[in-house]
Parts: C-alpha cells; sequence; structure tokens
C-alpha cells in the first residue's frame, strides 16, 4: 500500500527541475554559439530568401 504514496513537494521539485533544464537547453542551442556560426546561419539564410526572391513573379507583394 505504501507503494502508491507521492510526495508532492518532490513531485513539485521534479518537475520544476525539469523545466529549467528544457529552458537551458534551449538557451545552450540559441546563445552557446560560436561568432563564425551564428554568420554562417546569418549568411545561408538571406541566401535563401534571395534565392525565393529571384523566382518571384512580380514585386507587388
Amino acid at each position: 500500500m505504501t507503494d502508491n504514496v507521492i510526495n508532492f513537494k518532490a513531485a513539485k521539485k521534479r518537475a520544476g527541475y525539469a523545466k529549467k533544464e528544457i529552458k537551458a537547453a534551449e538557451n545552450r542551442k540559441k546563445f552557446g554559439r560560436r561568432k563564425s556560426d551564428k554568420r554562417l546561419d546569418d549568411f545561408e539564410k538571406t541566401q535563401q530568401s534571395e534565392h525565393i526572391d529571384a523566382h518571384k513573379l512580380d514585386d507587388k507583394t
């Protein structure tokens, strides 16, 4: 019968830690990159947008 007992305080802490870890992983992915990696991503984004813009039929949009 003691197998079904839940300590809500501990469960709440574990859930909070899991949320913080998810947020930390997102921040590491977003901010934990080298400057050259950021520049490369920006360059690729501009190249893609220029490629798409070059194939538009009219500029009214």
